[in-house]
């Protein structure tokens, strides 16, 4: 019997766990990872309105892990060695036959004065950090944000951000009290949303200008101060900070003979494959693949990278050759609370929908489609 590990619990991880378990009935598969649940990040956008509570969108997988015949090993990874056949982790040695790596990304930190910023997709904490701290301002400035990695054009996360925004924007309206604040969109680039296309830049810009927030943009980001954010073009006050950075790999990996790309993720193949490994795939925001720089970091390219990922190691293991790759696809619904506007993009076509209350009714059906497969 082959034995797989596959290498955290979001996203394209249980992806690869469906996926390999319906090609292989007798794979022996291990998931390591610290907790067995799963958050449903997408979500998070709406713990500050109420819409959501925590408990929505943290999942426990026993009930999961027990369809799917699997076998949970707890605890984070460490290290990997023998070319990938044996992972490490701060409970024990993990021998393999496949590996598939998808424990995520880790946002870059080093800009002076962060811990004055809350990261929206670290997860639910930090979404009901700002839940209660809108709860308590009585007024101010509000500024959100984000910025990239410079070494990985794809290694960035600023959808989640403009829901935010426009979340925040339409809460304050519904309780009757956004003229006390404020709204600032900043970000270092001069085209926000570029990544989502051409037609969704001018989109975004009409519907900020719309709501009445501010802009600034272009300048290169110097610190965050408690009470304000300074850039290379000036610095504007801030009583509350969201910004998410660019991301990098994971610090464990530093301890494996894994192949990185100038960014810190792990090179891979159109394959999923890791470059020079046997048998070794990663999915997700852990790795850096070839294709176009707009290429998104969201789950539902992670979840297409998860599906070649496992289909290419069932037939290594099976003796084949692997065979499946994935489609670069970015589609997106930009929540505001009550509407949103879709967007799509391919690299053929990019498709920009002005917003509609149609469109937050769909994303709320397809987090309760897509959840009710690991409960």
């Amino acid at each position: 019997m082959n034995a797989v590990t596959i290498v955290g619990s979001g996203f394209a991880a249980l992806t690869a766990v469906r996926k390999l378990r319906a090609a292989g009935p007798g794979l022996e598969i291990t998931l390591v990872a610290p907790r067995p649940q799963f958050s449903y990040l997408p979500g998070t956008i709406w713990i500050p309105s109420g819409l959501r509570r925590p408990e929505d969108l943290l999942i426990p997988l026993d009930n999961f892990f027990q369809r799917m015949g699997v076998n949970y090993h707890q605890g984070p990874a460490t290290g990997l060695r023998h070319g990938g056949r044996t992972l490490l982790t701060d409970n024990g040695e993990i021998p393999n036959d496949g590996l598939i790596i998808a424990s995520g990304g880790r946002f870059l930190k080093k800009l002076p004065g962060i811990e004055h910023a809350i990261i929206p997709c670290e997860g639910i904490p930090a979404a009901v950090r700002i839940r209660d701290r809108l709860k308590e301002m009585q007024g101010g400035a509000i500024a959100v944000g984000f910025s990239g990695n410079p070494r990985e054009p794809s290694a960035m996360r600023g959808g989640p951000m403009f829901e935010f925004l426009f979340g925040i924007d339409r809460q304050l309206r519904l309780e009757g009290r956004r003229h006390r604040f404020r709204l600032i969109f900043f970000t270092p680039g001069t085209e926000p949303g570029k990544r989502l296309g051409p037609k969704a830049v001018a989109g975004l810009l009409r519907e900020m200008e719309a709501r009445g927030i501010e802009t600034r943009l272009g300048h290169k980001l110097k610190r965050f101060d408690e009470d304000k954010v300074v850039t290379e073009g000036g610095e504007f006050e801030a009583d509350l900070i969201l910004f998410m950075p660019g991301m990098t790999g994971n610090q464990w990996f530093d301890n494996s003979e894994l192949p990185r790309s100038e960014g810190g993720l792990i090179r891979a193949d159109p394959y999923c494959r890791v470059e020079g490994m046997e048998r070794v795939y990663v999915a997700g925001d852990s790795g850096s693949f070839p294709g176009p720089a707009w290429m998104p970091k969201q789950a539902h390219m992670a979840d297409l990278q998860a599906k070649a990922a496992a289909a290419n190691l069932a037939a290594e293991l099976k003796g084949g050759a692997p065979a499946k790759t994935f489609r670069v696809e970015l589609v997106c619904i930009i929540d505001g609370r009550d509407s949103g506007m879709l967007v799509a993009r391919t690299p053929k076509r990019n498709l920009v929908l002005p917003r509609m209350r149609l469109f937050h009714w769909i994303k709320r059906l397809y987090e309760w489609w897509y959840l009710r497969q690991y409960r």
